[in-house]
């Protein structure tokens, strides 16, 4: 051996050895969210989370069930390939118990799984813009005087939302109240609440939601809400210049496909035979089921020829549209308060870049819950993992039946990872 190729293999396992020393750590971040349909809003959002700072970006995103209470327009395979194309290097499913649930029960599950995949940074979008206003207003919802101050307002007969904006008012004033009445900033708030509950230490980068507001129905500055987004795309007109051009080809792929509109209006006499065959301790036993309401829902359900027919002898002000879809979709499913109790018992991986392998090794490291990305994963998953993936077939099987052209059952297990070449 030369003196010249010694020195190459000695200078070779010198570099090897310092490398990861010369290299700046990485900053991982995370998002969550639904993409229902990904938009424009959603890839400045991960832009915006790479401009801070973030060197990866991994998403926990609802799967084939969405937090109104309705089947997402395109499946959760879908989604996933447009985030991984639109920006994002990893992409995890939050379980239908936390993803189909109130802002509360979103956040805590989402925020669990992110903390989990060693994210430092969480990232959102919200109206004001501003962390340390959104920090406080969470660290007050947490405190024993907004619960006692609750509890007093809710004694009046108010909604929950009402009463909770109420109570905010009296103890820190309109301006904090304000921001629980527009629902980037109330998401925001139970995302910082959640973290603040688990002693999870995320970073907070929040961007300002500019353009069309969350229910909008006509773009602005070149956005267009989601809701607006779904209805067009249900018409199949006008949608096109407000979706990233990589997310647009795959909407209109699975729309040719027959994979796209998701559209309950398909299924009305099956969700209305299951309401019909519940007795009274199955509609008590789902989740958001209190002050009695079970009685009311078993009452419309021998009553109603129609969905919208139910709808209207359930609803009150008590009870929002949201929080009634969401009791229906349950029902169908399955779903019982005992499966949102407590936090995810698994990480599902749905798909990634190459540059996303950062997220499951670092959670395989942290070996807290168990990492999926191959169906032989299920057989290291303890009885409430098996369960709750049962309950995702059949999520994914019932979604499939909303569809155009729906396909055979099994998908939630056959469907390979979505792999997206950086």
């Amino acid at each position: 051996m030369t003196a010249n190729s010694r020195f190459r293999r000695t200078f070779r396992k010198i570099y090897r050895k310092e490398e990861p020393a010369l290299k700046s750590a990485p900053v991982p971040a995370g998002i969550i969210a639904e993409f229902n349909p990904f938009h424009r809003g959603h890839a400045a959002l991960i832009q915006a989370a790479r401009e801070s700072g973030a060197t990866h970006v991994a998403v926990v995103m609802s799967g084939d069930f969405v937090q109104r209470g309705a089947p997402a327009l395109l499946s959760k395979w879908s989604r996933t390939e447009m985030a991984l194309r639109c920006g994002a290097d990893a992409v995890f499913e939050l379980p239908l118990p936390w993803a189909m649930a109130g802002a509360e029960r979103f956040a805590l599950g989402g925020v669990f799984l992110l903390a989990q995949l060693g994210c430092r940074r969480i990232c959102f979008g919200s109206e004001c813009g501003d962390v340390k206003a959104l920090q406080e207003t969470a660290s007050l919802l947490l405190s024993p005087a907004f619960s006692a101050q609750l509890k007093q307002e809710l004694s009046r007969g108010t909604g929950f939302a009402s009463a909770r904006e109420a109570a905010v008012h009296s103890l820190a004033g309109p301006q904090a109240a304000a921001l629980l009445q527009t629902p980037n900033n109330t998401l925001a708030i139970e995302y910082l609440k959640a973290a603040q509950l688990l002693s999870m230490e995320l970073e907070p980068f929040t961007i300002t939601r500019f353009g069309a507001d969350h229910h909008d129905s006509t773009p602005r500055a070149g956005f267009a809400s989601a809701t607006a987004l779904r209805e067009w795309i249900q018409k199949g007109e006008g949608w096109e210049p407000f979706v990233p051009s990589e997310a647009a080809e795959i909407i209109k792929r699975e729309i040719a496909l027959g994979a796209c509109p998701a559209d309950p209006a398909r299924m009305e006499r099956a969700l209305l035979f299951r309401l019909r065959s519940m007795t009274l301790a199955e509609f008590a036993s789902l989740p958001d089921i209190s002050e009695g309401l079970e009685n009311r829902l078993f009452a419309a359900s021998r009553k109603a020829c129609t969905l919208d027919e139910w709808f209207s002898l359930v609803k009150t002000k008590r009870y929002s549209m949201a929080r009634l879809r969401r009791i229906l979709f349950s029902a169908l499913l399955g779903l019982t308060a005992s499966d949102a109790q407590g936090l995810p018992p698994y990480l599902r991986l749905l798909g990634l870049r190459d540059s996303g392998v950062l997220f499951p090794r670092q959670a395989k490291e942290t070996g807290k819950i168990p990492v999926l990305s191959h169906s032989s994963d299920l057989l290291h998953l303890d009885k409430r993992g098996r369960i709750m993936v049962e309950l995702e077939g059949k999520g994914s099987d019932l979604h499939a039946l909303f569809l155009p052209r729906p396909v055979p059952c099994g998908l939630n297990l056959s469907h390979g990872m979505v792999r997206v070449r950086s």
